[in-house]
């Protein structure tokens, strides 16, 4: 009889722990994929998808180049509609997710002289930056970012960006930047590919920056085996500019 009961506890043992494995699982898919829904889609520029037509126009715009650069020289200022966050690919109980922080509070500015943007700063109050999820952003103040200690990341050009002849506004242009990004107390320099185009209100910038967590000494964000992360992630930006 004993030996009945004890394999009757074991079977109840064994059967609850796979109900409460479906329950975690199945409670997981359902968050991930109905409730919260796909996460959002990567900063760009709204027209970055640029047409052959768009392209031919950024060809046949280089004789108007010198008249351009005049156009665009002097300072400009980060402006209202800017973006700055992360996205980082994450395993939440066995479901692929997509975590994503953004913020909106960026300041700086970039100088263009002739046809080069010659100096560039931004700064981001990194506690600022705000995901869908409270328990994840009070891991990313914490344990992760440290942001009472390491409030503000920067990024600074270190090196002039060449706009050649620039084109037409609405035209989406590809540039390469050299920069140091301050993230968690450590300066590291970067070097990243960036989008940009001319608007009638002035000037957009979009882009993406790999960030290898423990090139910045920042603690993986994986957690407690119930989320777990790759061991790096994406910076990513939006950034309007308006004439000073």
């Amino acid at each position: 009889m004993a030996r009945a009961r004890s394999r009757r506890l074991a079977v109840w043992v064994v059967s609850g722990v796979v109900v409460l494995a479906i329950l975690v699982f199945g409670g997981t898919w359902l968050y991930i994929h109905v409730i919260e829904g796909p996460a959002p889609a990567p900063l760009s520029l709204k027209s970055a998808a640029a047409s052959p037509s768009q392209s031919a126009s950024a060809a046949s715009s280089a004789s108007a180049g010198t008249a351009s650069a005049s156009a665009v020289a002097g300072t400009w200022q980060v402006s209202s509609g800017s973006v700055v966050g992360y996205r980082v690919n994450e395993v939440l109980a066995g479901q692929n997710n997509v975590a994503v922080g953004r913020t909106s509070d960026v300041r700086g500015s970039m100088t263009i002289s002739g046809s080069s943007v010659t100096a560039a700063s931004f700064t981001v109050p990194m506690d600022t930056i705000k995901s869908d999820e409270s328990q994840r952003d009070a891991q990313f103040n914490g344990r992760i970012m440290q942001t009472a200690t390491y409030p503000t990341g920067t990024l600074s050009l270190t090196s002039p960006v060449s706009l050649g002849a620039l084109p037409a506004d609405g035209v989406i242009r590809t540039y390469h930047a050299t920069a140091d990004l301050t993230l968690h107390g450590h300066t590291r320099p970067v070097t990243f590919a960036l989008q940009a185009e001319r608007t009638s209100a002035g000037i957009e910038v979009s882009g993406s920056i790999p960030v290898t967590f423990a090139r910045w000494d920042i603690g993986n964000p994986s957690f407690a085996g119930f989320v777990t992360t790759q061991n790096h992630g994406l910076l990513e930006f939006l950034l309007k500019f308006s004439r000073s």
